[in-house]
């Protein structure tokens, strides 16, 4: 089977190239203009799985460009699709950017699904669909409450649409993941995440912090009603998150849904609040970091864990990698970069 991944060349993309290549059950290619990514990633996947992979940079916004790689490619049968912004801080700056670039490039892929008979699509979701919830963890069955950011928002619509999209194209079968909080990098150290500018996700924030291109960190809000007063996430390793989407793709494949879309949690079930992953992260390179306290961000709830039990049960999916497995592999990512850079 052929599966074209969207974001191919992004953070969370990249590493499900990975994984399926790694599979062998999967012919791969990838579009990704690489606007918020670099074309070099596709030289990484190579080195890590010793095969090639054909990235073509376009704007999947840009509809004729995108659908050229139908044309070009008529097997696919999967559509795996990352690509979209994804920073809360900036979509509550320019909240117009999010709502045009991730709706439209969505809309995109739907109508290829239909023009092209694609009947597979895995939608790259996010636990802030949730919002601000009281009761933790959260399963599949939590309401959607009020979203915190536009980009959040864009999530929730998108699920949304796909869903209605699916009612009128009973072709198209769909999943939906819903992401914890993916971190850390390929366990070779050779691929992880890269932030053209200053990052706005904390670990690798901390280890531009230990390896001295950031001063110091900011933790924004200490005052949070959480054990420490800080925020509580769930993360994941983002392998572990990587895994998921083959084992998603082989539901749909294997025809074991019982509705036209179907949602999944993706997380450790585990929350650990800001000051925690700063001990763990510190604990790893035997070093203090410099903190200091900032006021609370826009967008950012208190606390949120996940309830992943569907997913154990139905995909057959458990995460593999601890939290010292994240920070160690984030850390080494940032080693690697500093000798390849």
């Amino acid at each position: 089977m052929k599966v074209l991944v969207t974001g191919g060349m992004g953070y969370i993309g990249s590493h499900t190239v990975i994984e399926l290549l790694k599979s062998k059950k999967f012919k791969v290619i990838s579009a990704d203009n690489c606007e918020r990514s670099t074309p070099e990633t596709a030289s990484r996947i190579e080195l890590i799985t010793g095969e090639k992979v054909m990235n073509y940079p376009v704007d999947i916004a840009e509809k004729e460009s995108f659908f050229k790689i139908f044309e070009e490619n008529p097997d696919v049968e999967a559509i795996i699709h990352f690509a979209a912004y994804k920073s809360v801080p900036e979509s509550v700056a320019k909240p117009l950017l999010y709502y045009r670039n991730n709706l439209q490039v969505l809309e995109n892929v739907l109508e290829a699904c239909a023009k092209f008979h694609v009947h597979n699509l895995i939608f790259s979701s996010s636990c802030s669909v949730y919002g601000e919830v009281s009761d933790l963890p959260v399963n599949e069955l939590t309401p959607l409450r009020e979203p915190f950011s536009p980009y959040a928002h864009t999530k929730q619509i998108g699920e949304k649409m796909i869903e209605f999209y699916a009612q009128m194209n009973p072709s198209l079968k769909a999943v939906n993941l819903r992401y914890f909080n993916p971190v850390g990098a390929d366990m070779s150290g050779k691929n992880g995440e890269l932030s053209p500018d200053k990052p706005n996700n904390l670990l690798p924030i901390i280890t531009q912090v230990a390896i001295g291109k950031l001063s110091r960190l900011t933790v924004f809000g200490t005052d949070y009603p959480t054990r420490d007063g800080t925020c509580i996430r769930d993360y994941i390793h983002v392998s572990d998150i990587a895994t998921a989407h083959i084992q998603a793709l082989q539901f749909l494949i294997d025809k074991k849904n019982e509705h036209a879309v179907e949602v999944f949690n993706l997380g450790s079930g585990q929350g650990v609040t800001v000051f925690e992953m700063v001990h763990a992260f510190e604990k790893v390179i035997q070093k203090t970091l410099p903190v200091q306290i900032g006021e609370r961000r826009a967008g950012d709830v208190s606390a949120i864990y996940s309830d992943s039990s569907k997913a154990e049960k139905l995909l057959g999916w458990v995460p593999q990698y601890s939290l010292d497995d994240m920070v160690d592999s984030a850390w080494r990512w940032e080693l690697y970069l500093q000798n390849v850079l």
